[in-house]
């Protein structure tokens, strides 16, 4: 099940919200467990199970790792080893099996031995609870937090439906407190309202339409390859996998407020970031943040020397590539911006803030990159990748542009507007000054996020199944 389906939106999300608030405050954490599993359960029922294994593992040794962390850090360690190795054994049996047997079975003496498993399939947003679930293990035993006795309680943080799909990756000590107690509040719900309604629309408006978009000038880019086209291709990915992915996250964000809980953002514009590096402050934040605490600053971080550092650094984004999906591309992309991250980390960064002109090409450095770098992340097959990025500056087209993408071009430049200044915050900045002064302005936001939502609903009527793009990691 998906935020973006009529099935969610019109059935599960009202009954869901009705059996939580009618049931008195200590059950409601094991109404969010129920309804969650019903959540997971609607498309997958036979990866419950998986689910359920994983949670009551990291449940389980969590006793011993609170116990004995203190008196016996070394018994303390194999439990957290232990928990770490048996959940990270379920995502690395699912997520990368076939992908290590069929590049295994490439090499001549295991040719025709090995062959992927047949009905294999990944179960959803594996990647987001394993990552949460690891972070409950490692917080308690460094004694960041304390064990976690009620096992709904536990089950409840772990798949809790809001963000169990696509994320955001919650850290278990962000929400510890919030599991024992949250506020609930007129505002506070809301709140939750506007910011899903938000995300919805991000989603269905901008994102699929930006999606089909994509679609076309990549069927126009077999037929006839042009300069143009390349550009409009990277343009429009990028601003499709902003719009689906960011607007899952407020909708996620916005769910949460609406059952009581406070999630952390996601993301902060990132296509106004002044450099790589400034970029992954700003994209994915959750996902950022757990690497540089459970990866990074484990390894040692930026405190043994700056080889070490790249060498740190290095094994973070082959690891974040590899997260993304078990297909060389992935990992290519993950190289790529080690590549660029450990170029600026050297001498970029403090050339891009030397002048107000150098802040200038920092910003379109980080675009074009950024940019190139999704077309890696999108397309398996790495030479149509590759015709595209090479295409931008004219290798293997046919011209600079053809009088069909030419005219598509014009025909669609008040989506591609539109997007492209709603990916900045100016809209929402400007939206708040018309509010302080114009009381006015206020009463016609209900109407507008109305608006919007009924929008959005007839997009989805209309259109076909859109999973959101995360949905699949």
């Amino acid at each position: 099940m998906v935020f973006s389906s009529t099935i969610f939106l019109f059935g599960f999300l009202p009954l869901s919200l009705l059996i939580y608030y009618i049931m008195p405050l200590k059950g409601r954490n094991l109404a969010l467990f129920l309804l969650s599993m019903i959540f997971y359960g609607f498309g997958e029922p036979t990866y419950i199970a998986v689910m359920l294994f994983s949670i009551t593992v990291a449940y389980l040794t969590g006793f011993p790792i609170g116990k004995y962390r203190v008196s016996h850090p070394q018994k303390a360690k194999v439990w957290l080893a232990i928990s770490l190795c048996l959940n990270l054994a379920m995502l690395l049996f699912f997520k990368y099996t076939n992908f290590f047997i069929e590049n295994l079975a490439l090499i001549p003496p295991l040719a025709g031995v090995l062959e992927p498993i047949e009905g294999l399939t990944l179960p959803i947003g594996i990647s987001f609870y394993t990552f949460q679930i690891m972070s409950y293990s490692i917080d308690l035993y460094r004694g960041d937090t304390d064990t976690q006795r009620n096992y709904i309680a536990f089950g409840t943080y772990v798949s809790l439906f809001p963000q169990l799909i696509a994320g955001p990756i919650v850290r278990y000590r962000d929400v510890n407190d919030q599991l024992g107690s949250r506020t609930h509040s007129v505002d506070k719900f809301a709140s939750g309202v506007r910011r899903f309604t938000v995300g919805f629309a991000k989603k269905l408006l901008l994102g699929d339409s930006l999606a089909a978009l994509y679609a076309y000038f990549g069927t126009a880019a077999e037929a006839e390859p042009t300069v143009l086209t390349s550009w409009l291709l990277v343009l429009t990915y990028t601003l499709h996998i902003y719009f689906d992915f960011s607007g899952y996250s407020d909708m996620a964000i916005g769910l949460g407020r609406m059952l009581g809980f406070e999630f952390l953002e996601n993301f902060n514009y990132p296509y106004l970031a002044s450099s790589i590096t400034d970029f992954w402050r700003r994209w994915h934040i959750s996902l950022s943040s757990w690497f540089r605490e459970y990866v990074y600053i484990p390894l040692g971080g930026n405190r043994k020397g700056l080889l070490r550092q790249f060498i740190n650094m290095g094994v973070v984004w082959f690891l974040t590539g590899f997260w993304h999906g078990s297909a060389w591309n992935f990992i290519l992309w993950g190289v790529f911006y080690f590549v660029i991250l450990a170029i600026e980390k050297a001498f970029l960064l403090k050339w891009f803030n030397r002048s107000p002109v150098t802040k200038v090409l920092g910003h379109i450095w980080a675009l074009v990159l950024v940019g190139m770098g999704w077309m890696i992340f999108d397309h398996g097959d790495l030479s149509e990748a590759f015709a595209i990025i090479g295409g931008m500056f004219g290798l293997g087209t046919v011209g600079f542009a053809s009088p069909v993408i030419g005219y598509e071009l014009l025909r669609t430049i008040p989506l591609l507007a539109v997007s492209v200044i709603a990916a900045t915050p100016y809209p929402a900045r400007l939206f708040e000054r018309l509010k302080d002064k114009h009381p006015a302005v206020a009463i016609c936001e209900p109407l507008l996020l109305g608006l919007a939502l009924l929008l959005s609903i007839a997009y989805m009527v209309s259109g076909t199944f859109s999973p959101f793009l995360y949905y699949i990691f």
